[in-house]
This record gives C-alpha cells, structure tokens and sequence, in this order.
C-alpha cells in the first residue's frame, strides 16, 4: 500500500511537471475557458475557422471576390491585418494577400495536420487560425501568398 502511495504521489509531481511545462498552471484560463470565450464573441462560421482550425469552401466565401479598397480585420479583435493594396487574384477561391499590414500583427507556425508540412498564419496577440502562407504569390511582390479564410476577418471600406 505505502508502493502504491509513492508511485501515485510521484505521478501526480510529474502532471504537474507537465502542465507547467506546457504553460498550463492554474492561473492560465485553461483551453475550454478560451474555447468558451471565442465561442459567445465569434460568428459560428468563424469560430469554426479561428478556433477550431477549419477552412472554408472556395468561392463561396464573403472576401475572395472583393475588389472594393479597405482593410481587413481580425473579426476576433479588430486590428487591421491586411490591406486591399496587397490582395491578388491568386485563383484558388480565397482572398490572398502579398504581405500583412504589419508583420508583427501575425505569426507563422508549422502545421502538420492532414498529413502536409504548412506554413499556418495565426494572429499573434491570439494564437487564433487565420489562414496559411505559400510560397507561390506574384514574384515581383515577395513571392508569397496569404491565403486568408473570410470568415476570419472583417473587410472595412475607405
């Protein structure tokens, strides 16, 4: 019995060990908490995208069509993630974008989901999924291309 109380008493030293290590202590709101705070906040349609990683339908989605000049927005926060002045008609059914407004606004993290090595575009104050990058855009404009989901961002006209 004293056999079992140590191996119990040790495991639960390394759970612990674990969920500090994973950034999971009891002060951090744990992942339902977030889950459930994006939930009352975002559309369904984008809580699907940014929080629980989805994409939506080409062509058949708010943004990949628009011509109109403005800026696009996090519909999680707000804060202006892409311009009209960077978006091209990459013919794959999505708004695509050469570049962010600001670099520092959005992270790039690997993602390795459905068995494919990508670049995976989140905004950074949030870790919330945007979209992925590729390597593919237009040449003269950086070669890149941010795939963005419309269900992920808000389009503001000027």
């Amino acid at each position: 019995m004293k056999n079992l109380a140590n191996v119990l008493m040790a495991g639960a030293v390394m759970l612990f060990s674990c969920q500090q290590m994973n950034g999971q202590s009891k002060n951090q709101p744990s992942k339902a908490t977030k889950e459930a705070k994006w939930k009352g906040k975002l559309s369904p349609n984008a809580y699907y995208i940014m929080v629980e990683s989805g994409t939506e339908p080409p062509y058949k989605n708010a943004y990949w069509n628009n011509h109109e000049k403005g800026v696009y927005v996090s519909a999680a926060t707000g804060e202006v993630l892409f311009s009209s002045d960077d978006k091209f008609d990459s013919g794959t059914g999505w708004p695509s974008f050469v570049k962010p407004v600001n670099s520092s606004k959005v992270e790039v993290v690997k993602d390795n989901s459905y068995g494919m090595s990508r670049d995976e575009v989140v905004e950074k104050s949030t870790g919330l999924h945007l979209g992925h990058v590729f390597d593919d855009g237009p040449a003269d404009r950086g070669g890149k291309r941010y795939c963005m989901n419309s269900g992920a961002l808000k389009f503001i006209k000027k």
